[in-house]
């Protein structure tokens, strides 16, 4: 089997993940997915798809982060390792969907308004 390629996107968070058969190691920027991300619900995110369909110990994955913070990450991870399987087998994609996992967050911060301190907060106003 070659290198399946595939891209997830949370906020501003990119994961360029590299899937491939192994034996279930989780890379992260050249470290342990454990390691990279310090907190055990971020390892529980990072992991649904595979628990999902119990492939944890069957693919070896390589991910390049960037961007975004730590549960943004996780989350786009997330989305990138769903993806990846689902181009392995198509007849995983209706129970990652059913689970949400193929569903690309579309929320991200508002811009910045001009005249105003942030995107929707004004600043104080007195008639007198």
């Amino acid at each position: 089997m070659e290198v399946i390629n595939t891209i997830g996107r949370r906020k501003r968070a990119i994961a360029r993940v590299y899937l491939s058969e192994g034996k279930g190691q989780i890379t992260v920027n050249d470290k342990d997915y454990k390691e990279y991300f310090p907190f055990e619900q971020l390892h529980y995110v990072v992991d649904q798809p595979l628990n999902l369909l119990e492939l944890k110990d069957k693919y070896d994955i390589k991910v390049n982060l960037t961007g975004g913070g730590m549960k943004g990450q996780a989350e786009a991870l997330r989305l990138g390792i769903a993806r990846a399987l689902v181009k392995i087998d198509a007849e995983y994609k209706s129970q990652l969907r059913a689970e949400g996992f193929m569903t690309r967050d579309p929320r991200a911060v508002e811009r910045k308004k001009p005249g105003q301190p942030k995107a929707r907060k004004r600043f104080q106003f007195s008639k007198r």
